[in-house]
């Protein structure tokens, strides 16, 4: 019996390179998150931004509330990141100073902020 050359279910059932799918990320974690993405667009995050955005329960529910996220950020407080790590293929999850490390960053989510030129003042 020949052997059966298999194919992706991603890349056999969706675009050849969706637009969120990424190549790589670089996480500084005094200053950004910078990711290039598999179609050649390549986003910088800074981080008091990326935070204040968190998509976790908690940051939304404060958001619903209009209760800031992370106060101390707006007053100037710097905040770093702790630890990354992949979560899946799916997004990115990051651990920060301020002991917050729920929220894991959608790699679909994170391109949508590009697309619609929210980079630099992300809004969830």
């Amino acid at each position: 019996m020949a052997p059966r050359r298999l194919t992706s279910p991603r890349r056999r059932y969706r675009d050849p390179v969706a637009k969120h799918d990424i190549e790589s990320v670089e996480v500084d974690r005094q200053s950004h998150v910078e990711i290039l993405f598999e179609d050649g667009v390549t986003a910088r995050f800074q981080l008091g931004p990326l935070r204040q955005a968190c998509p976790c329960a908690e940051c939304n529910a404060r958001r619903t509330r209009d209760q800031p996220v992370a106060p101390w950020i707006d007053q100037g407080e710097p905040i770093t990141i702790t630890d990354a790590e992949l979560a899946g293929a799916w997004g990115l999850n990051l651990d920060w100073s301020d002991g917050h490390s729920t929220g894991i960053y959608a790699w679909e989510k994170l391109r949508e902020w590009v697309d619609a030129g929210r980079v630099g003042s992300i809004e969830p």
